[in-house]
């Protein structure tokens, strides 16, 4: 469930662009050591960045005290008890914040704000725990999306067929505003059930998905029909959910798309494009190499044929039936 979110904008000479930008020291890190700002993997200065920015947060209200964290039942603060079902005050969750802002302490502290403020606007606890979907089995004909297993780094694997998408029909069983309940749901299930089960499973910290974005049979008008829900959706995802981009797969891209792309490119940084693969037909083999054969649907050039359909299986480690 991962997202780039792109918007043209206005230019002006001379420009950088990200990708001629001057590295800065986290960047070289980052080269040092890809897991660099992760758990386990803190210099001495992001160790000091990470305990100042929970206390920073404590004391401006936007995050419970580590004592309320410890004894969450006895809590009266609603964020921990009842809460969205798991923590997410941890050190890996205010670690994604700092990421994503580059470990600057201010700009992590008004992203965190944000979200904190969309959560109770959006009711994401409430969704978290309660949401229900009983209209899934019939959108998942006009639009599936969905997790099916693992990749060879163990991350869970998200799939989005647009290609399918008949707006028509989808929206003759649900509205946008329950598509986007439904993925904010998934986005929460993601982080308090399928990294967890994901993690145990490898015997180390999965902290991102694989997606594969499948635009087979995707055309111009197609883009056209869904690009509100698509940029609530990266709103949403690049908001409040950063940093859980693993790998991200486009495939079946025609080649309209692959020129798009070479204008976007530019604009995103180095580690980003780094995650992105633009694939055409001949896909399967590049994959294949991050995910195992018998992990990938049929349909996408896989082994797998999961009894009633992949895309409803909910197959991976979270799902021990």
């Amino acid at each position: 469930m991962s997202q780039v979110n792109w918007q043209p904008t206005q230019t002006t000479p001379n420009l950088l662009t990200p990708s001629q930008l001057p590295r800065t020291q986290q960047q070289i890190q980052q080269t040092l050591d890809p897991l660099s700002g992760h758990p386990g993997h803190l210099t001495a200065e992001q160790e000091h960045a990470l305990k100042e920015f929970r206390q920073i947060l404590v004391e401006a209200g936007l995050c419970p005290t580590e004592a309320e964290l410890a004894n969450p039942a006895g809590s009266s603060d609603p964020r921990v008890n009842p809460g969205p079902g798991y923590n997410r005050f941890d050190d890996a969750t205010l670690l994604r914040f700092l990421r994503a802002r580059k470990f600057n302490l201010q700009l992590a502290k008004d992203m965190w704000a944000a979200n904190e403020e969309w959560r109770v606007k959006f009711g994401t606890d409430e969704i978290a725990r309660n949401f229900q979907y009983p209209e899934q089995r019939e959108v998942d004909k006009y639009y599936p999306q969905y997790y099916h297993r693992t990749d060879k780094d163990g991350r869970p694997i998200y799939i989005e067929q647009l290609g399918k998408l008949d707006i028509n029909k989808l929206y003759a069983l649900t509205t946008q505003e329950r598509q986007l309940q439904h993925l904010v749901h998934e986005y929460e299930t993601f982080l308090g059930q399928r990294l967890p089960a994901c993690s145990n499973a490898q015997g180390h910290l999965v902290e991102t998905s694989c997606t594969i974005m499948d635009l087979n049979g995707a055309g111009i008008s197609t883009f056209y029909k869904v690009k509100d829900y698509v940029s609530a959706a990266s709103t949403i995802g690049q908001n409040n959910y950063p940093e859980v981009m693993g790998k991200f797969y486009i495939i079946n891209a025609p080649y309209l798309f692959s020129t798009v792309w070479s204008f976007v490119k530019p604009w995103l940084d180095e580690v980003t494009v780094s995650k992105i693969s633009i694939l055409g037909k001949g896909f399967k083999s590049e994959l294949v190499k991050q995910i195992p054969e018998q992990n990938l649907p049929a349909e996408l050039g896989g082994s797998c044929k999961c009894p009633g359909g992949c895309s409803l299986s909910n197959a991976g480690p979270w799902n021990k039936k």
